[in-house]
This record gives structure tokens, sequence and C-alpha cells, in this order.
């Protein structure tokens, strides 16, 4: 196969600009002839650059506003030509057809517009056509032809010509085209996904999943895998946008874990007050909310001091320096938070191992959004669970009511459930986790992890009581027998929140009712697996 192949002509028509006139002047000082489109054509213009019309080597002018300029055999032709074929050099030379070796092509930007809201006849102008057909052509031809749709390839082209005397080698063209036929694949998931969304299609016939390289990783969950970590385009708050202050690289848990607590914390409205949330393997092991965050930090690490141990904090407002403080006293792995002032981030600075993280926002927990997980021939997709409860959607059904302190412990309660393993259990007291039983089989079994791991911590505060004593107790999802729901009693609880629906409902509100619990149904599950 052809090995090094001079570049003689390019083809430069981009959305992009950034960084255009450098590349466009070195290729010139290069001796490679410029080929340009509409707008792209007119920057190099002005910057003094000798530029072909790509209508002057059509012989067709540019028309339907742009629509109809590059989809022609004199381009096309150009780009797929097999430089070794005698048959394809003998058309090129009956036609009149010219050689592009090189060709410079970023897309409309669809996903921006999409970003930003535009209507949907927007969104469809902002469909790029000829700039993936061309992309896909001189992909296709990487035997011969360099292809280039990241602006952050120039450098990297630049110094593969001039390392070869204005050639460049297949290694470098083959990885050009992995690159360009993987931004045409996310172009066209970008385009079907919104217009999934747009014509309200649950289950389109073919889904596909894109994402943008953002960082490769030492090993993934183990260090016998392999990593990296894609953004998706979509912006939302979250390790994906946030700013990395100090501390070593993320790795695969880090991030898995830091946006486990990051959603969770999205929950509780800082307007409302200062929350926090610790995660250890992907599960709460402490969240609650305090009158500063510095105790709010101070009440979750109390659910579970040995599990917060080396965890993932997460704050909803910025971090002060009371709370850095705290924070510090302790071995943590990562600390992601709306913002950090400056006291904040120079007491972290005396810990290089503790990573940083700031995002400028939260993410929204009732955005809609999609989730999918790989299984054996294919994947599942569902809806983010955006599910939410208030005080109006309960429904009472023991003989006593839950008093106002209870019922807003049981809220709580019922929002920590969420992002907790299933099955999920979570004892909450005065705002705070007091015991998290998370992933077990039985749900009996993790209402007692629970209540076993509060005795531990109440015996390690030097108290007399289990935390459990006094709290409430969520279920995220019901109670297929009495015998978790006595479990919880005997830890202590004296109300409980669960979505009901089981056969034997009956049977375990009059277990309830006889313990002298309030208990509340919400008609809707989290299972969380």
């Amino acid at each position: 196969m052809t090995n090094l192949v001079p570049v003689g002509r390019a083809l430069l028509s981009v959305s992009d600009k950034s960084g255009l006139l450098d590349l466009a002047r070195a290729l010139a000082e290069l001796e490679v002839e410029l080929i340009s489109t509409g707008g792209t054509a007119a920057t190099l213009r002005a910057a003094g650059l000798k530029v072909r019309d790509v209508a002057e080597v059509t012989g067709f002018p540019e028309m339907m506003d742009g629509r109809v300029k590059t989809l022609h055999p004199m381009v096309h032709g150009g780009l797929l030509a097999l430089r070794d074929d005698d048959e394809h050099l003998v058309a090129m030379a009956a036609h009149g057809i010219e050689p592009i070796d090189l060709l410079v092509v970023n897309l409309y930007p669809f996903e921006a517009a999409v970003a930003r809201g535009a209507s949907y006849d927007d969104c469809i102008e902002n469909i790029d056509i000829g700039g993936p057909a061309m992309i896909r052509a001189a992909a296709k031809n990487h035997r011969f032809v360099n292809v280039v749709t990241d602006t952050a390839d120039y450098k990297a082209l630049l110094d593969e010509l001039r390392a070869h005397d204005g050639a460049t080698t297949l290694a470098f063209r083959q990885k050009l085209a992995l690159t360009a036929y993987s931004r045409t694949a996310s172009y066209d998931a970008a385009v079907s996904a919104w217009m999934a969304g747009a014509l309200k299609s649950e289950a389109p016939r073919r889904r596909t999943f894109a994402g943008t390289l953002a960082q490769t990783m030492r090993y993934g969950e183990n260090p016998h895998q392999k990593a990296a970590f894609y953004t998706d385009g979509s912006h939302r708050p979250g390790v994906a946008t946030a700013k990395q202050w100090q501390g070593k690289e993320l790795s695969y848990n880090n991030i898995n874990d830091t946006d486990a607590a990051f959603e969770l914390v999205a929950e509780f409205d800082p307007s409302e007050g200062p929350a926090c949330v610790i995660v250890k393997h992907a599960n709460p092991c402490g969240v609650a909310r305090g009158a500063t965050l510095a105790e709010a930090y101070g009440r979750a690490f109390d659910c579970d001091r040995v599990s917060a141990f080396g965890g993932i904090i997460a704050l909803n407002q910025p971090l002060d320096a009371a709370t850095a403080e705290k924070i510090t006293e302790i071995f943590t792995e990562v600390v992601i938070a709306p913002g950090a002032d400056e006291d904040a981030r120079a007491i972290f600075a005396a810990k290089k191992n503790l990573r940083l993280l700031t995002t400028e926002a939260l993410p929204d927990p009732l955005a809609p959004g999609l989730a999918f997980k790989q299984v054996a021939g294919g994947f599942l997709v569902q809806d983010r669970d955006a599910g939410h409860v208030d005080a109006l959607d309960l429904k009472v059904v023991t003989k006593r009511a839950p008093s106002d302190a209870e019922l807003a412990d049981l809220l709580f309660a019922w929002t920590v459930a969420k992002h907790v393993k299933s099955n999920a259990i979570v004892y909450v007291k005065d705002g705070a986790t007091v015991g998290v039983g998370a992933g077990q089989m039985s749900r009996v079994d993790s209402t007692r992890i629970a209540a076993r791991k509060s005795q531990d911590m109440a015996q390690a505060l030097g108290l007399a009581q289990p935390l459990t004593q006094g709290s409430v107790v969520a279920s995220d999802a019901f109670f297929p027998f009495a015998d978790g729901l006595l479990a919880a009693a005997e830890a202590g609880a004296t109300a409980i929140i669960q979505p009901g629906g089981s056969m034997r409902d009956d049977e375990v509100i009059a277990a309830a009712d006889e313990a002298g619990l309030a208990m509340v149904f919400t008609g809707q599950r989290h299972f969380r697996h």
C-alpha cells in the first residue's frame, strides 16, 4: 500500500474558523494550492491568501442558500480517485478532474443549535450534507487523501507535512480517517437523537450514542481493564463540565462515584439550605442538611465515619474555609461543589492528593434524559430517573399520620433512597441519614445492616442509644412482608415511607398499626441496580 503521499492541493471548508488562517498560511508556505467555499474563501482572501473558489473548480455556482456547492463530480472525483488505478487516471484526464490531497472540513454547528434551543426549522438548516459526504469520501480514500475534521489536529498535520517534506505517511492518514468516521458517526447520532426527541419517538428503530474523548485512563474499575472517559455534549453540570483545581487525574471509579454524589446532592435545593453527600463505592454513606455547610458535612460524616474515609464529598453550595478545614481532618478522594472560595482552595492546596472540582451549577434532577446499560448482545435504554414526590403525593395508610417533623424526614429519606442501590433502606433523623442499607438481596437484610451500622456509629460517638432511635425509614420498593417493617420498628423507627403495591399491603399496614408506626405510600418506586 502507498506510504508517503505528497500534498499538492487542499480543499478547506469550515464552520469553526479558529486556527484557520495559521493553517492556511502554513499550507501556502508548503506550496499547497488552496481551494475553498463561501465564507471560508472570503476569510482567506481577506487575509491576503490566494485561494480558488469551489465554484471555479466545478463550473457551477453555489446555489439554494449554499445547500448545493460541493456535491459535484469535480470535488468527489478529486477525493475518491485512486492514484494508482489507470482507469481512474484516464477518467480524471478525460473530465478535467484534479486530485484533492487534503480535505479540511468541520461541520455545520448542529449540536450547538440544539443546545441553544433553536427552532425545528433552524436545526434542520444546521444539518450539514456536503461536509459529511466529502469527509466520508476522503476517509474512504485515505490511501491517498488526508482528511482533517477537528481543529485540534491542525498542528499534527503541519508537523507531519514538515517532517516529510510536504508528504504524509499512511499511518497518519489512517489515524485521520478514524477520527473522521467517528465525527460523522457522532454527528449523525446527534441528528438522530434530536429528531427522536422532536418527534417524541420513545423507541426509534435504531438508537445510537456518541461521545468525545475527554480523558484516557490508566485502567478501569480494576487494573486489568482498559478505560477512557467520553463527554456526550449535553453540558449537564457535573464531572464532565467541572474545573479541577488540584490533585492527580481522576480515575474511572473516582468519576463514577463523584457523579453519584453530585446527582444526589443536586436533589437538595441550595436556596433551602446547605446539604452534603458522602459517597463510597457509588452508594451514599452519609447525607445531611445543616445550618452551614460545615454542619451539614459534620452530620453526614457522623452517619458512617468508617465508610466516609477515602470517600467522595458533594456539596450543594460553594465550598467555604470552615467546611474545607473539617474535610481535611481525614483522607478524602474528591470534593465537588458549585464553587469554592479562595480561602477554601488555599486550605486544600496543602492536601496534594485531594481533588477539588467546581462546576458553577448543579444538575437539574428533574430534567429529562436517557440512561443506557450494556447487556450481552445489546443495551437497555430508559429515561433517567427523574421521579419526585412531595407531601401532596403521599397517601397515609395507617391509623396514625406522621407528624410534621416526621413528614420532613420521610421526604428526605425518600430522596436519598432513590440514589441507593436496591434493595435500599435509609434511616433519617432531623434532616440527616443515620443508617443506610444498600445492595442486599433481601430487604430485611438491608434494614438490619443499616440498623447495625447505626449502633456501631452510636458506640463510636459515645451514645447510649443507636442513631436510628426515633428515626424514620424509607424503602425504595414495597415491603413484600411485614418482617422488614418490624425490623425497622425494632431499630427505633417511628414512621415509614414506601411505594406500596404489595399483595400483602394489608398485613404490612396492620403490622404498622400494631407497632404504632405512621406509614405513607408514594405510589412510586426507585429501583437502582
